[in-house]
């Protein structure tokens, strides 16, 4: 499965500011193709916070499921972006999506990890009766 998510990263390259914020504009009117668009294009970006945060041996066991959680979580997070951003003194200051939803992506994989770690786990003759 990561080949697969790897290959559609490397299929999608990275788009300019302006075109990021059009697309973001037409997904939050509602347009199903913009929002997939940024999704896919974000893949990449995902695969990289996950990567960053998890050990080897976990990755293998949670990756999936860490990928698809993230995945929805960027859907989720593209109708509070906020276009019309302004910094304190009131002057437009554009954010890059990815430096909307990093610390959130972040965020969900350590508590995710903590979720799984602290499940007890089950011995193995419990499981057969």
């Amino acid at each position: 499965m990561w080949t697969l998510y790897s290959g559609i990263a490397w299929s999608y390259s990275k788009i300019s500011l302006s075109e990021e914020r059009e697309l973001i504009s037409k997904a939050q009117k509602g347009s199903k193709k913009s929002k997939d668009e940024i999704v896919l294009r974000h893949i990449g970006f995902l695969i990289f916070r996950i990567r960053r945060r998890v050990f080897t041996r976990i990755m293998r066991q949670f990756g999936e499921d860490l990928l698809e959680e993230t995945i929805l979580i960027v859907y989720r997070k593209i109708e509070g972006y906020n276009l019309d951003y302004h910094n304190r003194q009131g002057n437009p200051n554009p954010v890059r999506f990815a430096s909307y939803i990093w610390k959130r992506i972040d965020g969900f994989i350590v508590d995710y990890l903590r979720k799984e770690m602290n499940k007890p786990t089950v011995p193995y003759d419990e499981k057969m009766m």
